[in-house]
């Protein structure tokens, strides 16, 4: 009987999320162009779990999230998800929303690692709120932001109430949420939301620059900063200071604190190994 064999027409599917790790850095490339690089459940997971990842490994010490083709990420794509068993009940969607998008901004929020968006094309609802989740933005000059929501007919989510006012403040967040217009990159630079605009071709570069520049910082004091900046926004003065105060005495348990102080009383560069 003869073997059976493969059918030549089917090829290796090309993943939804590619992954390298190079120089330090966790390279995390959304892979759908032909959707706008909408976010469908397995890739949220997997983005999520690589995010943990990159917490968890001492050689991972920055993170790049980007794209492929001409969209950044155009949102959610409710399509592919566990089948819901039954009848939808109240709360099913305040569940959903919980457990999806919300989980996969805070997923960004909580990295132990600096966290760069280089955002290459359109971001739009939950894409715009994943760029904004990051700690820095960098965005080609053909990229646009839209707040999509309201064009829907709903409220925004995946933490977008909570970090538009946070980092432009609450006129100009409701602005951007009540009209959903697009937003260039230049103004949304200007705004507030974007760190640097850079023609399209140099994003990558650009991107490569940064990412390797923070993989070679301290990073336990990279990761305690961004901790004490994002809950300073929730926080009085009182229980930001002593915030302040408990991170620096984990901090100066550090090697690369160690380093730094060395390399100061010395003159000299310090080499920090990021433990």
């Amino acid at each position: 009987m003869a073997e059976a064999q493969p059918d030549a027409a089917e090829e290796p599917r090309t993943p939804d999320v590619l992954h390298t790790v190079e120089n330090g850095v966790s390279w995390i490339t959304l892979n759908r162009p032909e959707a706008m690089n909408a976010v469908t459940w397995d890739q949220r997971e997997r983005i999520i779990a690589l995010l943990a990842d990159a917490s968890a490994d001492p050689d991972i010490r920055a993170v790049v999230v980007t794209a492929t083709g001409r969209g950044f990420c155009a949102g959610a794509d409710l399509r592919g998800g566990p089948a819901s068993a039954g009848e939808r009940v109240q709360g099913d969607v305040a569940r959903m929303i919980a457990r999806g998008a919300q989980r996969f901004i805070g997923a960004v929020l909580d990295c132990e690692k600096p966290v760069i968006a280089a955002v290459n094309g359109t971001a739009a609802g939950l894409g715009a709120h994943l760029a904004f989740a990051c700690d820095l933005v960098l965005a080609a000059d053909t990229a646009r932001f839209v707040e999509v929501f309201v064009r829907r007919g709903i409220v925004p989510d995946g933490g977008g109430a909570y970090l538009l006012p946070r980092l432009i403040g609450p006129q100009r967040a409701k602005e951007l949420m009540f009209f959903g217009d697009a937003v260039p990159a230049a103004d949304a630079a200007a705004l507030g939301l974007v760190n640097r605009v850079v023609p399209a071709g140099e994003l990558e570069k650009m991107a490569r620059t940064w990412a390797e520049r923070l993989a070679q910082g301290p990073t336990r004091a990279l990761a305690l900063t961004k901790h004490l900046v994002n809950a300073s926004l929730d926080a009085d003065r009182t229980a930001a200071f002593a915030a302040e105060a408990a991170a620096q005495e984990l901090c100066m348990t550090t090697r690369d604190a160690r380093e730094g102080v060395a390399a100061f009383v010395e003159r000299r560069t310090p080499t920090y190994e990021g433990r």
